[in-house]
This record gives C-alpha cells, structure tokens and sequence, in this order.
C-alpha cells in the first residue's frame, strides 16, 4: 500500500507494476523523464538515454559545449547530421505555422531572464529592453551547411522530435512504449494508453481534475503557466510572440493536441497558444483534436478530442 510519502515517480511506477508494465522515471533536458515499456526496461532505458543525450550535446542553448552554441553567427558552417535535421524541423515548422513558432526566439528568451536553466533563473530581476527576433527566414540551412543567425532556440521543436526518437529507440527493444518529457508524450507500439491531461503550473499544482483519454500516437501540452518567472515584479512565461519578443498574452492558458507524433503535436500546440483568439479555427482547419483551458478556467475542444466522462 503506497503512502503519502511515496514520490511521483514511485507512484507511476507502481501503477505501471500492477498493469505488468515496467517503468523508470529521471531528469533530462531540463526536464522530467518517464518511460513505461512492456518489456526490456534496462535495454530501453540505455536507449532513450542514448537519444537525450546526443539531443543535449547537439541543441541545447544553455551549454557553451554544445555544437548549436558553437555556431558562428552569420557564416556558413559545417553541422552534424542531427543537428542539420533539428534546424530543418525548427525552419519547416515555423514556415508551416507562418512563423508563429520561430526558432529565432532566445534573444528576447535571454532579456527576459531565460538565459540559463529554468531552476536557476534569477526570480525578480529588473525589466530590460527585449529584443525582437530576427525572424525564421534568416536561418539559411544547405545540407549539413547553415548559416546561423543570432538567437537560435529549438525549444518549440527539439524535444518534440526528442520524444519521437526516443520512442522508437525504446519501440526497437521492447513491444509496447510510452515515454513522456514533461509535457510531451510519443508512444510506440499496439497499444493505448490511459494518460491524464490536465493544467497545471509552477505556482500550483493544479487547475483542474483534468482528464484521462485513451492514447495513440502522441500528445504534447503547452501551457503559459508553466516555466513562468517573475521578472521586474511581473510574472512571465517562456511561450513568446515572435512578432514582438514578448510572452504572449492569451486568452489560453494550456494547450493539449495529439497528432501521429509528438513533433507536429507540439507545433500545434505551441502555435494554438500564440495565435491567440484564432486558435480554435487554426487548429480545426489543420485537422488537429485539442484541449484548450481558457485563462479563466473553461475547457473547449476541437476535433475529435473525446467528451469528458
């Protein structure tokens, strides 16, 4: 009998036992890790981790190492093929959404604060000017050739693509996968799986009671408030508007949609929250199902998202 003392990650995987599932729970990527397989746990694992950590090495903002901080601004320059591939989904998905989500975000991401990893964000410090993104089209990609412009975040994509490999590393070794980081969910295999959706934040725990559906495919959920800091006496968040820099400002707080994988799931919901009132109608046109949580707490669907029970 589990008590109020067990962790989340002991709890998850204790549900996961009682099902003949097997499951671990970590940190990667400035995130939390879960995976749940059917079979082959250790060889799974070793797999995933293989995955976040090339992902790490290649893109993430807040290393020097790392071969995306290493790229010299507004020259051309040899990359990786993974990191090719990374710059090409950011590119691809900003022309899909017609920039709504841009990888040319970091800039206005650092004047706000965000210049290191989420925990260490300096709470309260003064407002500065925040810059304007340079724009998506300033990031030319030749092959394994780029010229980078400044303030390259992959945020918006990176784990998104993350979760979708990481989910057919582990889908090689073991039947059935579900491998969630934060709030971005793939899975692999004949199954469905029960997953909770629901608001949450970094100030509360929840919003709502949320709802379970019935997964296939992939999820991803974004939300405004979660990764929110305050900054000058005002809470911001980190879903900004690439038209001006700035966090946008609803009236969503929480996006989820499922899609086929967790890359075009993630588009969708990351580019729902900055357009704003149009969300609705953007993402019925595209063929998404979503979950949208009004700023003041209602719920509204789109698509074939399931009724809630």
């Amino acid at each position: 009998m589990m008590t109020s003392m067990t962790t989340r990650g002991e709890r998850q995987a204790a549900a996961a036992a009682e099902q003949g599932l097997q499951s671990a729970s970590w940190r990667a990527l400035g995130t939390g890790v879960q995976l749940v397989v059917s079979d082959g746990l250790a060889e799974a694992r070793a797999a995933v981790e293989q995955v976040l950590s090339d992902i790490d090495d290649t893109a993430s903002r807040f290393r020097e190492d790392s071969e995306i901080s290493r790229l010299p601004i507004g020259e051309w320059s040899p990359v990786s093929p993974l990191l090719a591939r990374l710059l090409t989904v950011a590119r691809d998905a900003a022309e899909e959404t017609a920039g709504l989500v841009d990888p040319t975000v970091g800039t206005s991401l650092r004047d706000l604060g965000y210049d290191r990893t989420f925990p260490a964000i300096v709470q309260g410090a003064p407002v500065t000017v925040v810059r304007r993104p340079v724009g998506w089209r300033s990031l030319e990609i030749d092959g394994l050739r780029v010229r980078a412009p400044e303030g390259l975040d992959l945020g918006a994509t990176a784990k998104g693509v993350a979760a979708d490999l990481c989910a057919a590393a582990a889908g090689a070794v073991s039947e059935a996968v579900l491998i969630g980081l934060g709030g971005d969910i793939a899975t692999a295999g004949d199954r469905s799986w029960p997953v909770l959706v629901r608001d949450t934040s970094d100030y509360e725990e929840t919003f709502d009671d949320g709802q379970v559906i019935e997964l296939r495919g992939a999820l991803a959920t974004s939300g405004t408030r979660a990764r929110s800091w305050n900054r000058g006496g005002r809470l911001v968040h980190h879903l900004l508007d690439p038209r001006s820099g700035l966090p946008t400002e609803g009236p969503w707080r929480t996006v989820s949609v499922v899609a086929d994988t967790c890359l075009r799931a993630n588009i969708a919901s990351t580019a729902a929250i900055v357009a704003g009132e149009s969300a609705e109608s953007w993402l019925s046109t595209r063929g998404f199902s979503a979950r949208l949580v009004h700023d003041d707490g209602t719920v509204v669907t789109v698509g074939n998202w399931p009724e809630e029970q």
